[in-house]
């Protein structure tokens, strides 16, 4: 569907437009990281050395500190596809530099090496590559882009990895092995609970999640869940006698909710959000669904 423009009741189509150059793309993610995809910038151009002799577009940590590599083409391309495996199975075999990286940048930061995610970005994918990364093992994220003449710019999800999420019907189980990176699951996290009625109040608020929309992705984490589309909209950390839930409210929102849960803007915790809700019990299954939901249409949704 095109893009209109209103204008006194008359609508007019908005053309697109391409960038001049790939680095003009580059430059404009860069600059908005944090607010499109929650990632810390690290690195441009990040050299891989000279036995791979390459160049890794942009290199970041997201907001669960996992690694994140970014690859650009302003033009359909596979080799877009191509070059992010290529610097994935470099990454794989160099975490020590890419740590160095982070250190410099941004201090020192315990790397989570559990999901390395690799985001592309272009205006469109091929039918074969489209093929290809469905049949991958692989953290692959495609994106395409809309440049428009009248200054908006549009990032719409293609395709993610979603192996490990739970569908309406169906549970996807991972095998535990003995693995150099533990295989965090949801089962793992939900065991933390200690009664009956806690694990089911948990299903309840999974499912109400997952069902917002189909580009919801189950994470399982170390130390919580996390719900997300390209951003976290919802952590939740499991313990014995209650759940802890971490979302994201504006400011308007953490005054109104006060009284329900507590601002941690500039607290310490698990998670990311900024706003943690506690709950122990069924009845609180209402208030937690009015603050999903509106956490995440805060980051999109």
């Amino acid at each position: 569907m095109p893009l209109f423009n209103q204008e006194n009741g008359v609508l007019n189509v908005v053309k697109q437009k391409n960038f001049p150059l790939e680095r003009e793309l580059q430059q404009l993610v860069e600059n908005n990281l944090e607010e499109i995809f929650n990632c810390k910038f690290v690195s441009s151009e990040f050299y891989t050395g000279s036995i791979h002799s390459g160049r890794i577009d942009t290199i970041a940590i997201s907001e669960d500190n996992n690694p994140v590599i970014i690859e650009y083409k302003k033009e359909e391309s596979s080799s877009l596809l191509n070059q992010s495996l290529y610097y994935l199975s470099w990454l794989e075999d160099h975490k020590g530099d890419f740590q160095m990286a982070v250190n410099k940048q941004l201090g020192y930061i315990d790397i989570d090496w559990s999901n390395i995610r690799v985001i592309c970005i272009a205006p469109g994918y091929k039918k074969y590559d489209l093929h290809a990364v469905k049949v991958m093992n692989k953290s692959i994220e495609l994106w395409k882009y809309k440049n428009f003449e009248n200054g908006m710019f549009n990032l719409e999800e293609i395709f993610i990895n979603k192996e490990n999420n739970k569908c309406k019907d169906k549970v996807v189980r991972i095998e535990e092995k003995e693995k150099e990176t533990p295989i965090w699951t949801y089962e793992r996290i939900a065991n933390k609970l200690g009664t009956t009625s806690l694990k089911e109040l948990l299903e309840e608020i999974r499912d109400y999640t997952i069902d917002l929309s189909g580009e919801v992705e189950e994470a399982p984490k170390k130390l919580y869940i996390a719900y997300k589309i390209a951003k976290n909209f919802v952590c939740i950390e499991c313990y014995k006698k209650q759940i802890v839930l971490m979302l994201k409210l504006t400011s308007k929102e953490l005054e109104k909710y006060k009284e329900v849960g507590r601002d941690v803007t500039n607290i310490g915790h698990y998670g990311t959000g900024n706003f943690q809700l506690s709950i122990t019990e069924m009845n609180d299954l209402e208030i937690v669904k009015e603050l999903i939901k509106i956490s995440f249409e805060n980051v999109g949704g």
